[in-house]
């Protein structure tokens, strides 16, 4: 008996190790279960997010592979389809253009893959299961709040700028700019120095999408640093007077609003500015220290990235994952899980940044 016992016991041990190995080999097979899809290599936001991507699945079963779409919506759809090929289960994708993107993630759909949007949404299709997000209306308050808080007196120059007009986003940051900012130009607080479309509409409290498309039209960065550049320079040249001394910059993010400030800084006419940024990137990080840039909307990305990659392995494993909201997309009210921001400047940039251990203080000086 003792014998037969032994017997048994092996087998058991024999098919919990083939049970074992069957499920660690699960993606042994040049499988990837997780296909992430990041806009462009050419902002160090995104270079970033890469980097935090693969720790996220560090200790897991799983396997990401991370390709990113330089720009391009035809580089993005091919680069859904190598994923598909290699058979991810589950695809995070931060698109270039949120309606353009709608075709990539359709052929996800199709083949069975669950469809994350990652940060933007993806817009006008009904192929999109979550998105993960950073408030994003919040976000534009917390800038615009910034800039009320210290305005100057009254009747201070105000300057708009606003991300890419092709970006969900940059839309949702501008609604919540303008619902805090609407009411001080009303006011007499400020007074927009550089957008027709603006002034025309600054007695409106909310904007409709297309009267927010004139003003966008006007005052786009495309989040590009030299466009922003270009943009300020072109703005206070046109500018009399009084529209300098003391300003306030509504930058969309750090890498234009570090442009916007080497502009306005080098006018002597302008005494001073605050201007606005957002990501928390290094060199708006020492920027701020300097005196340089006034504040980031700190979008914490490990945050971010737990939160979509929670999302991946609650799908991975059977789950349902968890949401706060949702987010009409044009075509369906997508379940989204947002995740909070924090307003960074001069005063608690070292226990938000450094005492949190997101940066080092080595990387920056003057700390």
């Amino acid at each position: 008996m003792g014998n037969g016992w032994k017997r048994i016991s092996l087998l058991l041990v024999v098919m919990i190790l083939a049970v074992a190995v069957a499920a660690c080999g699960k993606n042994g097979n040049g499988k990837v279960s997780v296909g992430i899809v990041l806009p462009t290599k050419d902002e160090s936001r995104w270079v970033q997010d890469e980097q935090r991507f693969k720790d996220a699945l560090d200790g897991t079963d799983y396997t990401t592979e991370i390709l990113f779409s330089q720009g391009s919506s035809a580089k993005e759809k091919e680069n859904v389809e190598t994923l598909i090929n290699k058979g991810i289960q589950v695809l995070i994708i931060c698109p270039q253009d949120g309606d353009a993107a709608a075709a990539a993630v359709e052929s996800a759909k199709k083949a069975g893959v669950t469809v994350i949007s990652y940060d933007r949404l993806i817009t006008n299709t009904d192929a999109v299961d979550y998105y993960v997000t950073f408030d994003s209306v919040a976000v534009g308050k917390a800038q615009a709040q910034y800039l009320v808080d210290n305005a100057k007196g009254s009747g201070e120059p105000l300057y708009l700028y606003a991300g890419s007009a092709s970006d969900n986003n940059a839309f949702l940051f501008f609604q919540g700019s303008w619902s805090v900012l609407q009411p001080k130009i009303a006011d007499g607080t400020f007074k927009i120095a550089n957008s027709s479309e603006a002034v025309a509409l600054q007695d409106k409290a909310e904007l409709s999408r297309a009267e927010m498309s004139k003003i966008i039209g006007q005052v786009t960065t495309n989040w590009d640093a030299n466009e922003a550049k270009n943009k300020a320079q072109t703005h206070l040249t046109a500018a009399g007077a009084d529209m300098k001394g003391d300003v306030a910059i509504l930058a969309p993010n750090d890498d234009t609003a570090r442009s916007a400030a080497d502009v306005f800084a080098s006018d002597k006419a302008v005494t001073s500015f605050t201007v606005t940024g957002q990501d928390a990137v290094k060199a708006s990080v020492q920027y701020i220290v300097d005196g340089k840039q006034s504040m980031t909307v700190f979008k914490d990305v490990r945050n971010l990235v737990k939160d979509a990659m929670g999302m991946a392995v609650s799908i991975l494993d059977g789950g349902t994952p968890e949401t706060t909201g949702s987010y009409n997309n044009g075509k369906i009210d997508v379940k989204a899980k947002q995740t909070e921001v924090i307003v960074v400047d001069k005063s608690n940039v070292k226990e938000k940044l450094i005492d949190s251990g997101y940066y080092e203080a080595g990387d920056f000086t003057g700390l």
